[in-house]
């Protein structure tokens, strides 16, 4: 099946989710979904219609990223826009379901907004105009909490594989290479190490087998949002797998993520799935002649093994312990082959880049720093959640505008940034800009994105033991 084909076929599906004859009712069931009590919430609303025989389509979505908001459904009434509503626990689902499915009355208390093209539903404001959203500019996480990451045609139908056809249709590796080299995208595992160059290594290694690796061991305290795209949008991350795949001329991906995972796992599983059944993933992909494959490997709890040479081998079943250097993996990788290793928001920027090109990508952000940061934004804050923000906003907008200050109107004490490679930032950081090169020479990192909130009351000494 061609992409045109998909894409026709994938609109039919949504057209039938958002402007069908019964309700629509999507759950969050990410990490922070299900550590409130997600999974409750679902088998409430499933038992409460199955009871009172009310017909419905009920979906499991990620996190929308404001994650002090979970438990968090929204329901789309026919001929309505979507209503979301907050920190829903399981012995108010009938009461919600009642009153406002079936009779149209709306839980003010329990709103968080709207979104739609059907306009306001009653009083209530617009989702994106809350500052937690407003303040955002979602590339990675453009899907994140509103599409189901077990339906590709929703993914599809949102512009999804569209940025692989295009590079498989009109563009060579070549022009993908310099198209990502020109974006600025710098790698967003920690080391911001420019990602177009370093796919430029894998390009002349010979063999007919080389390897596309994604890190997803994500093993910094603080730090969740490679699990947030897997767990709420992995197609993004194999989209971008298979266009670095086809500009390197790889053969295989692996995505690699850390054992007991369960959400990011199955999801990234599935979706793995349903590509090689929609034929984007496998031989002569969207009818071309690119042929990529794409599985997943598991590795136990060990926090080396986010190092690239101990990561291949762990893949490999042995021991996460790093491997001297050179050679290096672009010459000699896992299972000995070229290999090239990428951290999953890397991966997930790449289809919106080639899609809408690198100077829409490099108009975003700041000096050398381009494009959008993903805050894990954790600790003594009022609003914890998972901001994709523009880089070169500051430390201060994150925890003042986004994350709606210190908690228990204390005042900031220190930031512990980058997990245990980063640093710690005193009182007087809110003026810091995010940006890797900036916050390295204030005395920290932006690493993966974790950035943990101290108030007056921590201590330092426990914070770190």
């Amino acid at each position: 099946m061609n992409y045109e084909e998909l894409r026709r076929k994938a609109n039919e599906h949504w057209l039938s989710l958002m402007e069908g004859d019964v309700p629509l009712i999507s759950v969050g069931t990410a990490l922070c979904g299900h550590a409130s009590g997600g999974f409750r919430v679902l088998k409430k609303i499933r038992q409460h219609l199955s009871a009172n025989s009310v017909a419905a389509t009920v979906q499991e979505v990620g996190c929308i990223g404001l994650c002090y908001a979970e438990t968090l459904v929204d329901i789309k009434r026919p001929g309505s826009s979507r209503l979301f509503l907050k920190n829903v626990r399981p012995d108010e689902i009938e009461s919600i379901l009642g009153s406002y499915l079936v009779e149209g009355n709306i839980p003010t208390d329990k709103v968080l907004g709207y979104r739609g093209k059907h306009g306001p539903i009653g009083n209530e404001k617009c989702i994106d105009d809350l500052p937690g959203m407003a303040l955002q500019n979602r590339i990675a996480l453009r899907n994140a909490g509103t599409i189901a990451p077990d339906d590709i045609l929703q993914y599809i139908a949102s512009g999804g594989y569209e940025g692989l056809s295009k590079a498989l249709s009109i563009m060579t590796p070549n022009d993908v290479i310099e198209e990502i080299k020109k974006s600025g995208l710098r790698g967003r595992g920690g080391a911001a190490f420019p990602t177009g160059v370093k796919w430029s290594f894998l390009v002349g290694a010979p063999g007919p087998k080389k390897y596309i690796l994604c890190n997803c061991e994500e093993g910094d305290p603080g730090a969740y949002n490679d699990k947030g795209i897997l767990e709420s949008d992995p197609h993004t991350l194999l989209e971008g797998l298979l266009i670095a795949g086809y500009a390197t001329g790889a053969s295989n991906g692996i995505v690699f993520i850390r054992h007991g995972h369960d959400g990011p796992i199955d999801r990234t599983e599935r979706a793995i799935e349903q590509a090689y059944e929609s034929g984007v993933i496998g031989k002569n992909i969207l009818g071309s002649d690119f042929s990529f494959d794409i599985e997943v490997a598991l590795t136990g709890e060990s926090y080396v093994a986010g190092e690239e040479t101990a990561l291949m081998e762990a893949i490999e079943g042995k021991r996460s312990m790093p491997r001297y250097r050179p050679p290096f993996p672009a010459a000699y990788g896992v299972w000995g082959k070229p290999s090239n290793i990428n951290n999953v928001k890397s991966l997930s920027y790449v289809p919106e880049i080639i899609s809408k090109g690198a100077e829409w990508f490099s108009s975003i952000g700041v000096n050398k720093s381009t494009g959008t940061a993903i805050v894990c934004l954790s600790g003594n804050i009022n609003l914890p959640g998972l901001y994709e923000v523009p880089m070169g906003m500051t430390l201060g907008q994150v925890i003042d505008d986004l994350g709606g200050g210190v908690s228990d109107n204390s005042a900031l004490k220190m930031l512990q940034t980058g997990g245990p490679l980063g640093g710690v930032l005193g009182p007087d950081s809110r003026n810091i800009h995010i940006d890797f090169d900036e916050m390295r020479d204030a005395g920290a990192i932006f690493g993966s994105g974790g950035i943990i909130v101290g108030n007056s009351k921590v201590c330092a000494v426990d914070l770190t033991r």
